[in-house]
């Protein structure tokens, strides 16, 4: 063995270098170590306190030997080490920063490693280098660690506490991955990225920051997993700016719902997975401006606000998520923001479940919301929500609450435990498709200008009414089952219009349906049993029509029909009861077709007799409003075709309107006596210049469709671009299907179609919306019919512009521009509806003043023709007011000179 003078002449020559306070061959800075060793050398440093600013710029290894005490390495000023461009290793060290150093660790450029050191009094800062930080405990420092420029680098088993700043940044392009470490104590947030850097964090801990424990900014994105964030001064997550958005894959603007969320988005959105978020002071997850996010099997719980908040402009997807025991709302969703969530649970709030309002769209599969303080789920503003499979139960007020200009769409949603209503609709539109409410004070509340859609849904356990219509309000109930409600089963209040098909009330203490003063439904093949009071109870005025019921078991008479009520009864069949019917003196139902059976007291006319029925005062009816269209709701054909017959000009488009009406009445038979139909699109292009009647001849259309039992109401949604085209991936096609929605038994009046396909813009976000179009006109042909107007060269180009739309437009109508001697009957028109006169003198003048109307790119056609008038009532009004005491026939009468002096 050589002896002590041999060993250490073989470190010098291995590459050792010796660092101790003092020792004899040794140097007693490690400054002076590193200077004279080479590259590749290791400078082994004895236990002490070394007062110097450490710098290292070539590929050394600096480790404490081995023995007892702590190699602290103590920086008069500045730093207490900077590596610059180099491969350096540092290992075992205490690196203390001079008191006035925010920084105690520099490195830039190189591959610098430090393990199990400890830094106290300044923070770490790298700079494009590639480093790694293994085993490190810094504390009490006014930064944390700070990542900028290209850096690249690994934090593993590190802890960060007690600092002013944020415990670990990152900035620029750096990247990081960083794993079981402790972020405890800061000031600033616990992780901030900013920048374009990118940072993937695992099984971390963020505790007791001053600011968010994490937020992110700029462009940067970050992976989490396995992450605890608690006990933050702000939010748990906090993403702003373009925060995980990146630039969408060129097809995603073609893509479903379902899809163009995220398309393109997959590697850059800000992952969370597997984490707790808890105890926050602010919102648990809030994410703003136009990041985009996901989160998966995370909880989010005990937060002082609402436990997450999408706004701005953002995307968030939610996968087996839960919010539950916050003070705020579970879920806010707010401004354009756009958030999809699966199995999610949204519980125990102190304030809404779900709350979406601004434009935001919301997306809820088998999501549950529960146990909330306020409606578990409100939907305003012009949100629109879909919520399929999902649970909502256990609140105060209302399950499910739409209003304003919002739009709802539920689909095997159960609705439990409201102590208000389970769904609440109060000037909003939605859908609601096999939905089951039950245990609640009421089912469904419904105030709307829009005509909702209950497609299949059963309301069962209610306390007061299953179904209330509020007045004027159109609804249609298909399918589905009232039951067991402890006042009226269907309630439809003064001037609605509701049509209820093939559905069923029952076991109802109040009457089974009530219909109220001016309501005209439209009620057809509905089974009516065991209601406590009336079977059917028509309010004093009511009207509409019953055709192919069934009523049975009734406490009161099956049917009241009140003073001055004309509803139609046909083909309906009334049995095991102890009396059918009861009429007010002045009413005036029609009866056609009906049967009866088992019924001990029987007053309606029997199939042979058809009449209308003879008055029966005094009998027992229901007359509580709580517990409880002339015609038969159908217009006439032939009266649908004489008002369009009527229509000024346009002679080419009544014949071709009129050999439909008669093509598909032909097909109608056809179908009723058990034959296939031909082949036949009933969707149309109208290609005309403006003010030509398209929009009043669509409408007629709808009527003539409806009037012929090829469409359910015949209403007509006008439409254009700005209804149908989001302004994001994802956007469109939701709004798109929510405008379609409200079509659904009527028509649909795309105005300007050809706005969708902008010429030479195939990436065009209308492309979606023809696409989205396309699809629906597909799985809804039979509920309604698709009118697309324009004018007749940009209608080519439209139909041109997707395969599926020459398949479905078939048929093109062209609407000519209106004559002369047309627009003066249109003038002529406006004055009869107003009560002028126009004399011949006027009319000779005003056929002259239209001979010389420029007829340019602007020229409105009708609505010229009705602008002419209204200056001409102007002038009109202004002469006669100089008179001192007008005759009728000068308020009445419009003179040449009333004209006005050129073309508007």
């Amino acid at each position: 063995m050589p002896g002590n003078t041999d060993r250490e002449e073989f470190r010098v020559k291995a590459g050792w270098q010796r660092v101790a306070p003092g020792a004899w061959g040794g140097h007693r800075t490690i400054g002076a170590a590193v200077r004279a060793a080479a590259d590749g050398a290791v400078v082994s440093v004895q236990p002490g306190v070394y007062n110097e600013a450490l710098i290292i710029d070539r590929n050394v290894t600096i480790v404490a030997a081995k023995g007892a005490g702590t190699v602290r390495v103590v920086s008069p000023h500045g730093p207490a080490l900077s590596l610059h461009d180099c491969s350096a290793t540092v290992r075992d060290l205490t690196l203390e920063a001079a008191g006035s150093a925010d920084v105690a660790v520099l490195g830039r450029d190189g591959a610098p490693v430090l393990e199990r050191c400890e830094i106290n009094g300044g923070g770490i800062t790298f700079t494009d280098a590639t480093f790694t930080l293994r085993g490190c405990d810094l504390r009490d420092a006014g930064q944390g660690v700070r990542v900028t420029g290209t850096s690249k680098g690994i934090i593993a088993d590190c802890t960060v506490r007690s600092v002013a700043g944020a415990g670990v940044r990152l900035d620029g392009t750096a990247q990081v991955e960083c794993v079981r470490t402790v972020v405890d104590r800061t000031r600033g947030p616990g992780l901030q990225l900013g920048g374009a850097a990118h940072g993937i964090f695992t099984d971390c801990k963020i505790r007791r920051s001053g600011n968010a424990a994490l937020v992110i900014g700029g462009a940067a994105y970050a992976s989490l997993r396995g992450c605890g964030l608690h006990d933050s001064g702000a939010q748990g997550v906090r993403l702003e700016d373009s925060a995980g958005a990146a630039e969408p894959a060129p097809a995603a603007a073609h893509r479903d719902e379902a899809e163009g969320a995220s398309a393109g988005l997959e590697d850059r959105r800000v992952r969370l997975e597997g984490c707790e978020i808890v105890r926050t002071k602010a919102e648990g997850v809030l994410v703003r401006g136009e990041a985009a996010a996901r989160l998966k099997d995370c909880q989010v719980r005990e937060t002082d606000a609402a436990a997450i908040v999408a706004t701005g402009s953002c995307r968030l997807d939610l996968e087996d998520v839960r919010a539950v025991d916050v003070t705020g709302t579970a879920l806010v969703v707010t401004g354009a923001g756009a958030v999809r969530a699966r199995r999610s649970v949204f519980a125990r709030s102190g304030a809404n479940g779900v709350h979406c309002k601004g434009d935001a769209v919301v997306s809820l599969r088998e999501c549950e919301i529960a146990r909330t303080a306020f409606t578990a789920v409100h939907l305003g503003g012009g949100a629109r929500a879909t919520l399929q499979d999902c649970h909502v139960r256990e609140t105060p007020e209302h399950g499910v609450r739409v209003d304003e200009r919002a739009d709802l769409f539920a689909e095997r949603t159960r609705i439990e435990r409201a102590r208000l209503a389970g769904v609440s609709i109060e000037g909003a539109d939605a859908v609601l498709r096999e939905c089951r409410v039950s245990d609640v004070e009421m089912g469904a509340q419904i105030t709307t200008r829009h005509r909702p859609l209950l497609d299949d849904c059963e309301f069962s356990d209610v306390a007061r009414t299953g179904i209330e219509v509020g007045p004027d309000t159109g609804v249609l109930i298909r399918g589905g089952k009232v039951s067991g409600t402890g006042s009226a089963g269907v309630f439809l209040d003064e001037g609605s219009e509701a049509w209820i098909e093939d559905a069923e009330i029952c076991d109802t203490e109040g009457s089974a349906l009530v219909i109220w003063t001016g309501a005209r439904p439209r009620v057809r093949s509905v089974t009516i049993a065991r209601s406590g009071k009336n079977g059917v109870y028509l309010n004093e005025g009511a009207a509409g029509v019953l055709e192919d019921c069934d009523i049975s078991e009734t406490g009161f008479p099956a049917l009241y029909v009140g003073a001055h009520a004309t509803p139609t009864v046909r083909r309906c069949l009334v049995h095991d009861t102890r009396e059918d019917l009861t009429v007010a003196d002045g009413a005036e139902p029609v009866f056609q077709d009906c049967r009866t059976g088992n019924v001990a007291t029987s007053a309606i006319p029997s199939a042979e007799r058809s009449q209308r029925a003879v008055p029966r005062p005094g009998a027992a009816h229901a007359t509580a409003r709580g517990a409880l269209t002339e015609g038969d709701g159908r217009e006439d054909l032939a009266d649908l075709l004489a008002e369009l017959d009527r229509l000024v000009g346009l002679s080419r488009v009544k014949q071709e309107v009129a050999s439909l009406a008669k093509l598909m009445q032909m097909v109608k038979r056809r179908e009723e006596v058990g034959l296939s139909p031909p082949p036949l699109s009933r969707h149309l292009v109208f290609a005309g210049n403006p003010g030509t009647g398209k929009t009043t001849v669509a409408r007629l259309y709808g009527r003539i469709l409806a009037a012929l039992g090829l469409l359910s109401s015949g209403h007509l949604v006008e439409t254009d671009r700005g209804d149908l085209v989001g302004e994001y991936v994802g956007h469109t096609a939701p709004k798109t299907q929510a405008v379609f929605k409200r079509a659904l038994g009527g028509v649909l009046f795309v105005d300007e179609a050809y706005a969708l396909a902008p010429y030479g813009q195939s990436n065009d976000f209308g492309q979606e919306a023809i696409a989205t179009l396309v699809k629906l006109m597909e799985d809804h042909r039979d509920e309604v019919v698709v009118i697309a107007a324009g004018y007749p060269g940009d209608m080519e180009r439209f139909i041109d512009s997707n395969p599926g739309l020459a398949s479905r437009f078939t048929r093109t109508l062209t609407f000519e521009d209106y004559s002369s001697e047309e627009l003066v009957r249109i003038v002529q028109y406006q004055a009869r509806q107003h009560d002028y006169h126009l004399p011949e003198d006027t009319l000779a003048r005003l056929l002259e003043f239209f001979e010389r109307y420029p007829r340019g790119a602007r020229f409105g056609n009708g609505r010229a023709a009705r602008q002419v008038f209204q200056r001409m009532t102007e002038h009109q009004a202004q002469r006669v007011a100089e008179l001192r005491a007008p005759t009728k026939d000068d308020l009445t009468i419009v003179r040449p000179e009333d004209l006005p002096d050129a073309p508007l």
